[in-house]
């Protein structure tokens, strides 16, 4: 609903933001109605505080938590690595099972733009340059279908993992448009739900709410902690309800070796009767600058690597393993119970976390000015901000060379590019056939060193083998189509080509 003029001036000028209306005199007719409407979805009642607590979380000395936190206990961890083969296939099976019985969702958080990536469009969308031209999206949509089949083998049932897509205002549009131009990649539209996050306006140091234009607000989306206020707003839950799901999986658009639904990941936590869980990767170093899952005076929550000393960072255990390892990859399982308790009790306890920005800004004299050094907060939630309030929380150890490759930045960083990640794919390929028995040959037939199977740097990539998430969801059924085989690359194995090999 929008607000009358006099109403919104009389609550800007009690949040200490009169300023924002400047420039009402030079605006045109639908300039003033297209703002007014701004104004008016705004929270205004809330908007001092959100000012204050912007500026003062700008201004606070970064946090130190080295005497309160410890590792979360052993029993609490299941790894791939660790766990015995009979725990994991054991978690397998359970997992499937609850996929059969269409209790389990996958939720994607994709608000965020390509900006750091250097394109004008979401992340999801983006070719990183694999043989076969597939973006993030279609890599997610079809290991979405391949879970389905794998649940529906096991026990001859007809699966649904309903697909929850969080966009903002900016992703949404282009997202939407995206999946119908390409046929939702196979999937059922009626299965794919997109909703949007909160906006929340970017404010200066002083606390004061930035005018990206004339008639219009800086705006960003609230961070992937905006989560929960958006499951409650769109009706996300109630959805989930309506369909059966009792667990969820949450992760990241830019990890393109996320397993979707996984099962042995779900398995698990069901089986430890969690209603909180994240997946970790050990620390490639001491220093790595990720969050570390831990527990902080005995209550499970992740720690940025700014929180923590260098000494705390460098502790080692017996076996002279890093104490605190547990790298968060954004990779997550909530109950559906859980998070409709997050939405009802904790969601306004979240805490605020500062980033720093360059915004885009009017001056006084109406010029548009873009800043050279970070003139703006934008203040963010975080989704793994709830582990606190879990009553039974779990982590899961992951092998990062086979589920976390995130694409973050252009080629021109040293890391997390479209080069690494489609590297990490295509090794992981490399080596799911060549545990399959294939050999693969290089451009001149001879067989490739075990050299090429792994994920290298950008001037000797692995070799050109791709794997359709059709055929394969994670390295099962290839036997069958290798064993044996001389495989020359660039190699794509897809539905077509392992019907040819079936066939031999």
């Amino acid at each position: 609903m929008t607000l009358p003029l006099e109403e919104v001036k009389r609550r800007l000028e009690l949040a200490g933001q009169p300023h924002l209306l400047h420039f009402w005199p030079e605006l045109s007719e639908d300039e003033r109605q297209r703002f007014l409407q701004e104004l008016s979805q705004l929270d205004l009642d809330g908007l001092r505080g959100h000012c204050e607590e912007a500026a003062a979380a700008a201004a606070a000395p970064a946090a130190s938590l080295d005497r309160h936190i410890e590792p979360v206990p052993a029993e609490l961890i299941g790894s791939v690595r660790r766990s015995e083969q009979s725990s994991l296939a054991e978690w397998e099976r359970e997992g499937l099972l609850q996929i059969s019985q269409n209790h389990v969702g996958v939720l994607l958080l994709a608000g965020g733009q390509g900006t750091r990536l250097g394109v004008p469009y979401p992340k999801g969308m983006y070719n990183v340059g694999l043989p076969s031209g597939k973006t993030l999206y279609q890599i997610q949509a079809e290991r979405i279908h391949r879970v389905q089949e794998l649940a529906d083998i096991q026990y001859a049932s007809k699966s649904i993992v309903p697909w929850y897509i969080m966009t903002s205002e900016f992703t949404l549009a282009p997202t939407e448009a995206f999946f119908q131009e390409n046929d939702y990649f196979g999937l059922k539209p009626s299965n794919i739900v997109m909703f949007e996050q909160r906006m929340i306006p970017a404010v200066t140091f002083d606390g004061k709410v930035i005018l990206q234009g004339k008639g219009k607000i800086a705006m960003a989306p609230d961070g992937n902690g905006g989560l929960y206020k958006a499951l409650v707003d769109n009706k996300v839950l109630e959805d989930m309800k309506k369909r059966g799901v009792e667990y969820l999986h949450v992760y990241c658009v830019d990890n393109i070796l996320v397993k979707m639904a996984d099962p042995v990941f779900i398995g698990f936590c069901v089986s430890k009767g969690a209603d909180c869980g994240a997946k970790v990767v050990e620390k490639a170093y001491p220093a790595e600058p990720v969050g570390v899952v831990c527990r902080v005076k005995g209550v499970a929550q992740v720690v940025e690597y700014s929180e923590i000393q260098p000494e705390t960072a460098e502790l080692r255990g017996p076996g002279g393993e890093l104490v605190y390892s547990a790298g968060n990859i954004c990779n997550h399982f909530f109950t559906r119970a859980f998070l409709q308790d997050v939405a009802d009790k904790f969601e306004g306890q979240l805490k605020q976390h500062v980033a720093l920005k360059k915004v885009q800004f009017v001056d006084t004299q109406g010029n548009q000015v873009k800043p050279t050094k970070p003139n703006g907060i934008k203040l963010e939630k975080f989704v793994f901000d709830v582990f606190p309030f879990s009553r039974n929380f779990v982590a899961f150890e992951v092998v990062r060379e086979d589920e976390f490759s995130p694409l973050k930045n252009a080629n021109s960083a040293a890391s997390d590019n479209p080069t690494t990640a489609r590297n990490a794919l295509l090794a992981q390929h490399c080596r799911w056939a060549a545990a399959a028995g294939a050999t693969l040959l290089d451009q001149h037939g001879k067989p490739l060193p075990p050299a090429a199977m792994s994920v290298s740097d950008a001037d000797c990539p692995p070799a050109q083998c791709e794997i359709s998430p059709l055929v394969s969801y994670f390295g099962e059924g290839l036997e069958s189509l290798l064993k044996g085989k001389k495989v020359a690359t660039p190699f794509i194995l897809d539905q077509k080509q392992a019907k040819e090999l079936q066939g031999h």
